[in-house]
């Protein structure tokens, strides 16, 4: 297995032909919204704003509804980042005090569809999901017909929660810093932001290689011994004594197994599994010691291996055709739309990590 898994990782349709295509043409082109966690009550001190962007990336978009309102940065709440070359919606919440200045937020790619009142202001990750609508353009004559295969097969077995490209910086340069860092071979980063973007890319490639790795030896859908194990689509996590109880369980799509985000706390895997995991970190040059000594950034965690779209439905339209699906926080949409297109698709945008 070569680091282009990383990047690039397998396909779970890779036998199936591709359709091809072309994404974000247009801003309509592909269309996000946001599956809030919760939803407002009505009442408390925040103002919370369903608000529809199009064509304007997500630092502009925070700064812009900041100025319109006559906020500091750092008073205008959300729970993701969404795309640039999109139409895109999204709770916002802001201080109660800014509603006077509502009648100024709209308008040079904002609209404000409605408002409501919470308790608390809105946190980075405070939301499930994302709804997607994506027109893929320029597709195969025959792509009509190719659809059907594809599509069964993702909804029987789900998508691989590989993280996209995108994670990794351009070129993978944001990875090279992290695994830089964690090798201790590039000096720490001072600028808090990227410090904690390269760690993380350093974690996701890990990641990327370990289900790669799992793909390739048959077990995208088995459970082993001492796999850790999580309920779908929210839930806890065990690992699994009983190996085919377990198997029973995830069969029925009730859990998945969760790969390593390896860091000082992340929940430990056991015998054939855990083995496996210090091997994925040993292929890349790492040991558990390579993750102390950054506080915070490298707790560790799990993620599902696979993600299910039991939503997922393609039309026809004028200029293509329009794939809808929803996956859950964290899930990369560019990671299903590979296995439409059999390509890679490019994109500088930050695009579909809620």
């Amino acid at each position: 297995m070569s680091d282009a898994d990383i990047l690039h990782p397998p396909l779970l349709t890779a036998d199936l032909p591709g359709i091809g295509g072309r994404i974000k043409t247009e801003p309509e082109d592909f269309e996000v919204e946001e599956i809030p966690a919760y939803v407002p009550t009505g009442e408390g001190e925040f103002l919370y704003l369903w608000i529809e962007k199009r064509d304007m990336g997500a630092e502009y978009f925070l700064r812009q509804v900041a100025r319109r309102l006559d906020l500091p940065n750092g008073e205008v709440g959300t729970a993701g980042m969404k795309d640039r070359r999109a139409v895109t919606r999204q709770w916002v919440s802001v201080p109660a005090v800014a509603e006077t200045n509502l009648g100024k937020l709209e308008g040079d790619g904002l609209r404000l569809l409605r408002t409501s009142r919470h308790a608390n202001k809105l946190r980075a990750g405070h939301l499930h999901g994302n709804r997607f609508r994506i027109l893929l353009r320029d597709v195969v004559e025959n792509a009509e017909a190719l659809l059907p295969p594809i599509v069964e097969r993702l909804k029987q077995i789900g998508v691989p929660n590989f993280y996209g490209p995108q994670r990794f910086g351009r070129d993978g340069e944001t990875l090279t810093l992290g695994l830089g860092m964690l090798k201790g071979t590039q000096k720490p980063i001072r600028n808090p932001f990227l410090k904690k973007l390269a760690l993380s890319a350093g974690q996701s490639a890990l990641f990327n290689r370990h289900l790669a790795q799992r793909m390739r030896d048959g077990l995208l859908t088995t459970v082993i011994p001492g796999d850790v194990m999580a309920k779908t689509p929210f839930g806890g996590m065990f690992a699994a004594d009983d190996v085919a109880a377990e198997q029973a369980r995830m069969d029925r799509q009730e859990i998945v197994t969760a790969g390593p985000i390896f860091g000082r706390k992340m929940f430990p895997a056991n015998g054939v599994a855990a083995e496996r995991e210090a091997a994925s970190m040993e292929a890349m040059g790492l040991t558990r010691e390579s993750f102390g000594g950054f506080g915070k950034l490298m707790q560790g965690t799990r993620r599902h291996d696979r993600v299910f779209v039991a939503d997922l439905a393609v039309e026809r339209e004028e200029h293509g055709l329009r794939l809808s699906f929803s996956l859950p926080a964290g899930s990369y949409a560019t990671v299903l739309l590979r296995e439409f297109t059999k390509s890679e698709i490019s994109d500088d945008d930050r695009i579909d990590e809620a």
